[in-house]
């Protein structure tokens, strides 16, 4: 009976020790996929794009360069881009986020009076919408042209993220709570600013991570309702840094090595400028993995 049961535990453990192998191979082959194509674009950032081309720089940099990186910066408007986005970023995220609270809490309410209307309101903009040109001339009829809060009042509030916030206070925050402060005389706004929002700081890390992708990576809103570049957010920026470097023969007339040297540096560009626009968000994300990871969690449709 003893040797049954140690036979037993024996298989069973390596069992759950070849599941572990299998998992973390898994593992490892996921993170292979999702992070190689951006470790390439970084090494090829710094190299001989004729040897990117040709396949010289599967692991490690060939003919190593900063030329790239030079020409980004050597445009004065990157700095001002830069302060842009972040302010854009900031701006946008807290209001995103303020909004999509607003939004959510109610309609987490079950005895909320028009819930199932207001819930299909809301969820049918994302299925259709006016389209560019209503949309373009309600911004220009309320005087938001040039404004940076063309930015963020048009699409105020995500509904995708607004459901995922929804569902998080209909499963996550226990009732017994938010009945306990009614019971003792607490409004609704009480209850939202001293109840929901201490518990939701998980969700709210999403809602967050979400808003700030959105908005720094946002270039084409800008592009619309923003003409001046004074205003232009760091996306716009790089993209007119690369147009600017398109070859063209008043251009290739001034560089040494005409037309071969000038496709070099903008395809130098091209690299450098993706690693530029992401690497704010990289740099921020491992700050808010454990919230983010814990919110979309307990923020998924649960049957």
């Amino acid at each position: 009976m003893d040797n049954t049961l140690a036979k037993g535990k024996a298989t069973s453990g390596m069992s759950d020790r070849a599941s572990d192998i299998v998992l973390i191979a898994i593992c490892i082959l996921i993170l292979v996929i999702v992070a190689y194509p951006l470790f390439y674009v970084l090494i090829a950032s710094v190299s001989n794009p004729y040897d990117v081309y040709a396949g010289k720089t599967f692991l490690f940099p060939s003919q190593f360069t900063l030329a790239g990186y030079k020409a980004v910066f050597a445009d004065s408007s990157i700095f001002t881009g830069y302060l842009n986005s972040i302010k854009y970023t900031v701006i946008g995220t807290a209001f995103s986020v303020a909004m999509i609270y607003l939004t959510a809490y109610p309609l987490s309410i079950a005895n909320l009076p028009g819930r199932k209307f207001f819930s299909l309101f809301f969820i049918v903009t994302m299925y259709f919408s006016g389209g560019l040109i209503p949309t373009y001339l309600v911004v220009k009829n309320t005087g938001l042209i040039n404004n940076m809060w063309a930015l963020f009042l048009p699409g105020g509030v995500a509904v995708g993220n607004m459901i995922i916030a929804r569902n998080f206070f209909e499963h996550s925050i226990p009732k017994e709570m938010i009945e306990a402060a009614q019971i003792d005389g607490a409004s609704q706004w009480t209850v939202f600013l001293k109840v929901i929002i201490p518990l939701s700081r998980s969700i709210m890390a999403v809602m967050v991570v979400f808003s700030m992708v959105a908005y720094w990576n946002d270039w084409f809103t800008a592009m619309i309702y923003l003409p001046g570049p004074e205003k232009a957010p760091l996306p716009l920026v790089l993209r007119n840094v690369l147009i600017k470097s398109s070859t063209s023969a008043s251009q290739a007339s001034t560089i040494s090595g005409g037309y071969a040297e000038l496709n070099k540096i903008t395809e130098l560009i091209k690299f450098a400028s993706i690693i530029v626009a992401a690497a704010p968000m990289l740099i921020i994300y491992p700050f808010v993995q454990k919230y983010f990871e814990k919110g979309f969690m307990a923020g998924a449709v649960k049957g």
